[in-house]
């Protein structure tokens, strides 16, 4: 009762629900909101306060923003959206404020088109090696097949290409990248999508901000290439799945293009089945299946061959970190 009241309060003003109602379009920024609603903002971040004390609100920090949107579940959050979905369609406020808020939309793409335009050379000349991301993601589905997901989570999302991909058959969209700038590339391209339901977080791929078994399916595309420690990252993938739950990677097979690792930062130049076979089996993942995708022919340059694999954590089995942090206790 109290923390229904709480709510109900917190809500009961006409910028609050105004925000309320934005903020189901998509996660924002105080700069974004304050735009949009053509006020201080001193005014707007203490509303934005209260309703994150409320409960209405999820507030989370990524470099030097801090972000914005409706909270998910409990309470505060079904009161969010029943206040939402109540609210007159021809309101004029409101119809005011999608105006503005296409605008924000508009400089996000802006600024994505921009850098992809700045950085086209490069993105044209590593596609060139690789077949075309068509038959890549194309074998990614076919992998991971039609059934329903109930929570998808992306690690390393970049652009957000595969949240989209598997949007249509998963419930729960997350997406996690270390860059604040791929982060704001991954909204604007989402909202081009209309992907609104998608969250997207900062974090750290050895520390992710997951309970334990929240996703049955997780991917890491084109990601392993660039860490210092990839197994560390599949033990924390394993992790955050359920019993049962699907890991779906893709990445290069070996290969001896130095230029990827001086040009583009990858720290590894690719990976072999057996090192992956090892990975997985010690992150406590039983492989599934295994596909290899040739590169197109060229004349003057090696190609890179693609790999995709798909591992189960056994619906007996707890993570590897569950299992070492219970070997830790002592009676």
């Amino acid at each position: 009762m109290d923390e229904l009241l709480s709510g109900l309060r917190a809500a009961a003003e006409a910028t609050r629900i105004r925000i309320l109602f934005i903020l189901s379009h998509g996660e924002l920024n105080v700069s974004e909101l304050t735009h949009i609603l053509q006020q201080s903002q001193p005014r707007v971040s203490r509303h934005l306060k209260l309703m994150v004390e409320a409960g209405l609100l999820d507030r989370h920090k990524e470099g030097n923003w801090v972000l914005f949107r409706l909270r998910d579940e409990g309470l505060g959050g079904a009161l969010g959206r029943a206040v939402v979905d109540m609210l007159p369609g021809g309101e004029q406020a409101l119809a005011a404020d999608l105006l503005r808020l296409e605008q924000v939309r508009h400089q996000r793409a802006e600024r994505a088109r921009h850098y992809f335009q700045e950085n086209a050379a490069d993105w044209a000349r590593l596609r060139s090696l690789h077949v075309d991301e068509v038959e890549v993601e194309a074998a990614m589905r076919a992998m991971v097949g039609p059934a329903p997901v109930s929570a998808l989570i992306d690690l390393g999302t970049g652009t957000g290409r595969m949240l989209e991909l598997f949007a249509g058959q998963a419930g729960q969209l997350n997406g996690i990248d270390q860059s604040p700038a791929m982060l704001a590339i991954a909204r604007a391209h989402l909202d081009q999508a209309g992907l609104a339901r998608a969250q997207l977080r900062q974090s750290d791929i050895y520390a992710l901000p997951f309970a334990n078994g929240a996703a049955d399916l997780v991917t890491i595309h084109q990601v392993l290439h660039y860490l210092d420690d990839p197994h560390k990252a599949l033990v924390e993938a394993a992790r955050i799945l359920r019993p049962g739950g699907r890991l779906l990677l893709a990445d290069f097979a070996p290969h001896e293009l130095e230029e990827l690792r001086s040009d583009h930062a990858h720290r590894r130049l690719g990976i072999s089945a057996e090192q992956m076979s090892r990975w997985l089996a010690r992150a406590g993942l039983k492989l599934e299946a295994h596909e290899v995708l040739p590169p197109p022919w060229l004349k003057t340059s090696q190609g890179l061959t693609v790999s995709l694999w798909l591992a189960r954590l056994p619906a007996a089995a707890e993570p590897v970190a569950a299992r070492r942090e219970r070997k830790m206790v002592r009676p």
